[in-house]
């Protein structure tokens, strides 16, 4: 074969050898409660099904977008069985009227994907009180008051969580959750009392007033082409302080005209796998019809999913 044609030859197996070294697409779930009052925002679509059009635009995903059953059937809900999980690298959950019709053993099993790194959870804006959520924070809890112990104490300690009332908003003075305490039990017996956050805030407002956000890491991969500061044009106010773990990042600060403030992006490591909190939202109003919020999702979908 002469020098041309083998050139010729490898210039046209470079597209096969350069799409065989491409990673796989990230597989991503839109989980979506579908309220009817999204429609005010969304028209003839749902928030998740507005997501899901932006995500499909990128070539890195590929995308699905599970609407929550009916009442009385979310017992067997596909989108959430063990086969469809296993399908997905990145979980993105909308919730807001129906928390608890979603099982903690659904959520366990979500949170055992997570630690695996088999799975990273996305939780938009009142998903804060989500069972997914809660119990992916009660694992970065234990695991957070774990580390304050040597290995050989680690291994023999009593843990004694103490969960909060669901559906209770904390005073603005109330202690912060997470918190614990150590204790030498009569017996001998090292015990942790944990008491578990409440993964909520003293003060909300939903009067659909800007905010301003503020990039704080703009180096994150989460922050790639967000400017310094923007706008939500309309949102829902959420007040510090957040009883949740102290996050590994904290990418984006909202603040509002009336002087509340909010950590709009918290990032945390639970296990080998990742959860995110982006703040913005209110199912009636169109925060995911807007760039910059859309661009964060984007932007953490391509981070939690490894690219």
């Amino acid at each position: 074969m002469t020098p041309t044609r083998l050139t010729a030859l490898i210039l046209a197996l470079l597209p096969a050898f350069a799409s065989a070294a491409d990673p796989h697409p990230i597989r991503i779930l839109i989980w979506d409660e579908q309220q009817p009052a999204q429609k005010q925002a969304y028209g003839e679509k749902f928030l998740g099904q507005a997501i899901a059009d932006y995500l499909t635009k990128n070539s890195a995903f590929t995308v699905r977008s599970a609407a929550m059953p009916a009442k009385g059937q979310a017992d067997n809900d596909p989108a959430l069985s063990p086969e469809s999980l296993d399908q997905a690298d990145v979980l993105i959950w909308w919730g807001h009227q129906r928390h608890r019709e979603v099982k903690w053993e659904v959520a366990d099993q979500i949170v055992e994907r997570i630690k695996a790194g088999k799975l990273s959870l996305i939780t938009l804006h009142s998903a804060h009180w989500s069972s997914p959520f809660i119990r992916a924070m009660n694992a970065r809890s234990i695991d957070d008051a774990l580390k304050t112990l040597n290995e050989a104490d680690r291994a023999k300690a009593r843990l004694n969580l103490i969960y909060p009332k669901y559906g209770a908003v904390p005073k603005r003075d109330a202690p912060l959750t997470p918190n614990f305490t150590k204790r030498t039990d009569p017996d001998g017996t090292l015990t942790l009392d944990i008491n578990l956050p409440n993964c909520v805030f003293p003060a909300y407002r939903a009067d659909g007033q800007l905010s301003h956000v503020t990039t704080l890491l703009p180096d994150h991969p989460i922050a790639k082409g967000l400017p310094k500061t923007w706008d939500v044009s309309q949102t829902e106010m959420y007040d510090e302080p957040f009883h949740v773990p102290t996050p590994d990042a904290v990418i984006f600060e909202e603040k509002w005209d009336k002087g509340e403030h909010f950590r709009a992006a918290c990032l945390w490591n639970v296990g080998q796998g990742k959860v995110f909190y982006f703040r913005p939202g209110h199912e009636t109003y169109p925060v995911f019809k807007e760039e910059f919020p859309l661009k964060v999702i984007e932007n953490a979908a391509l981070f939690l999913g490894g690219h």
